[in-house]
């Protein structure tokens, strides 16, 4: 696992789109399902929830997109995670 990673450094808040589905996470607002918190994609916006949540959609999203950097999009948090490095970054 790498500690650092490109993708993230000097990632800010402003170089995410809009989140498609702001009120919650796209897959399970359609399934009718809960979720535990939620993340966005920093290629399209997809909005999913987290590992700790049932349906898992924002992994699954990177999993079928190939998008690789998230953001936590839940209040107070500014972290982003990469995929493909498994690293945590800080939103600058």
């Amino acid at each position: 696992m790498a500690e650092t990673c490109e993708d993230l450094e000097g990632l800010r808040l402003a170089e995410f789109p809009p989140p498609r589905t702001p009120e919650g996470c796209e897959e399970c607002l359609a399934e009718g399902t809960r979720w535990v918190a939620l993340r966005e994609c920093l290629a399209c916006g997809h909005v999913g929830c987290c590992d700790s949540s049932p349906g898992t959609h924002a992994t699954r999203h990177h999993q079928q997109s190939g998008h690789p950097v998230m953001r936590s999009i839940m209040p107070g948090d500014s972290w982003s995670w990469c995929y493909v490095h498994e690293v945590t970054g800080r939103l600058a």
